[in-house]
C-alpha cells in the first residue's frame, strides 16, 4: 500500500473516531482494496464494521438492493448504481457515511462508451451525495490504486468539511 493512501486512511480514521462516526463501503473494481486500506489503520473496528465487496451485477443486487433494470439499462459502471450501492450499504449497516465503486480496471472489459479505466464513485453522508466519473489511465493495478486514493481523498474532504475540524 503506497504512503498516500495510509496517510488518508489514518486521518479519516482520526477523525470519524474523535466524532463516534461510521463509515462504509461498497466495492466493485477496487475488490476491497478500500476495506484493505481502512482495516489497515489500528483502532479502525470503532470506526468501520462492515464493508461490501459486489463484484457481480446479482451481488450488487441481492447484497445492496440495486435494481436490475437499472443494471440492465446503465450497466454496472454507471451514476445510478454508484448511488443505489451507496445507499444499499449505509441502509445494510447503519454507518454515517458510505462510499461505493464500480469500474473497468482492465486489461478487458472496455467499450468506446466505457473504456478500461472509467470508475463511478458515489460518497454518501449526513450532507447528501455526490457522484463523479473518474478515467484513470495505467494497468489494472495502477486504475485500481488510483480510484482507491480518489475515493479516500473526496471521503477525508467530506468528513473534515462536515466535522470542520
Amino acid at each position: 500500500m503506497n504512503s498516500t493512501i495510509s496517510q488518508l486512511s489514518a486521518e479519516i480514521g482520526k477523525t470519524l473516531g474523535a466524532h463516534n462516526a461510521t463509515v462504509t463501503f461498497a466495492e466493485s473494481c477496487t475488490g476491497g482494496g478500500v476495506a484493505h486500506a481502512i482495516t489497515s489503520v489500528p483502532g479502525s473496528s470503532s470506526w468501520f464494521g462492515a464493508g461490501f465487496v459486489t463484484y457481480a451485477n446479482s451481488a450488487k443486487h441481492k447484497i445492496l438492493g440495486v435494481s436490475p433494470e437499472i443494471l440492465n439499462s446503465e450497466g454496472a459502471v454507471s451514476e445510478p448504481v454508484v448511488a443505489q450501492m451507496a445507499a444499499g450499504a449505509i441502509a445494510a449497516v447503519g454507518a454515517d457515511f458510505a462510499v461505493a465503486i464500480s469500474g473497468i480496471a482492465g486489461p478487458g472489459g472496455g467499450t468506446a462508451e466505457k473504456p478500461v479505466g472509467t470508475v463511478w464513485f458515489c460518497w454518501t453522508g449526513p450532507q447528501g451525495s455526490l457522484t463523479q466519473k473518474h478515467c484513470f489511465s495505467g494497468d489494472r493495478h495502477q486504475v485500481r490504486e488510483q480510484a482507491i486514493t480518489i475515493c479516500l481523498k473526496q471521503l477525508l474532504h467530506q468528513v473534515t468539511g462536515y466535522y470542520t475540524v
